[in-house]
């Protein structure tokens, strides 16, 4: 059963096949949590969303189109109970980005900023950099948190990202790009700000 497809396994569930949702939900569910803690800034928030997520998912599977690709699908669900959490709560989140879930090899977005545009990051240990990691994503619009959590973190393909987020292809190029530059701007501002404190 852990070899069968998304969509196949999916069926099953709606025919009464036991065990094929759990299938379903053990593919999905680190790779969830991980995206939502980076989206939301909160781990305890990200458990909650990711149930709430699967239970949505439960609830309208007689809707999905099995034409369809079904990460996508669960993704977007995803996302919109992430933004309606976001929605809810009137404070400003740090955003997360080494909490459990997390992959350890996944890149931070200022290890791919060419070396010639931000100062040299070997002077501030691993738990500094994602402290200044965290405060500058911590910074930018949700929009681009998101499509920064989707493309770069889970490093979804562009179709994908498309298709969750309901934007053409070029769009989520032209966001993505948008994202990592503002945050090299910010993370400019940033080092600049750290260096001073450093020097006082």
């Amino acid at each position: 059963m852990d070899e069968k497809r998304d969509e196949e396994l999916l069926a099953e569930h709606l025919a009464g096949k036991s065990g094929a949702f759990d299938v379903l939900a053990r593919r999905y569910v680190n790779g969830l949590f991980g995206f939502l803690c980076r989206f939301v800034g909160n781990a305890a928030a990200a458990d909650d969303l990711v149930q709430e997520t699967f239970l949505q998912v439960h609830l309208a599977a007689a809707s999905f189109d099995p034409a369809r690709s079904l990460k996508p699908w669960l993704y977007t669900i995803a996302a919109n109970k992430a933004r309606d959490y976001l929605r809810s709560h009137s404070r400003r989140y740090e955003l997360s980005l080494d909490t459990a879930g997390r992959d350890e090899d996944a890149p931070v977005p200022a290890q791919n900023l060419e070396a010639d545009e931000v100062p040299v990051l070997e002077q501030f240990d691993a738990e500094q950099r994602q402290e200044l990691v965290r405060a500058v994503v911590a910074r930018m619009p949700e929009h681009q948190r998101l499509i920064l959590a989707l493309g770069y973190y889970q490093q979804l393909p562009y179709a994908e990202i498309a298709e969750i987020l309901d934007i053409p292809v070029g769009t989520v190029k032209s966001r993505l790009h948008s994202a990592v530059t503002r945050f090299a701007k910010l993370w400019h501002q940033q080092m600049r700000t750290s260096s001073t404190a450093e020097r006082s």
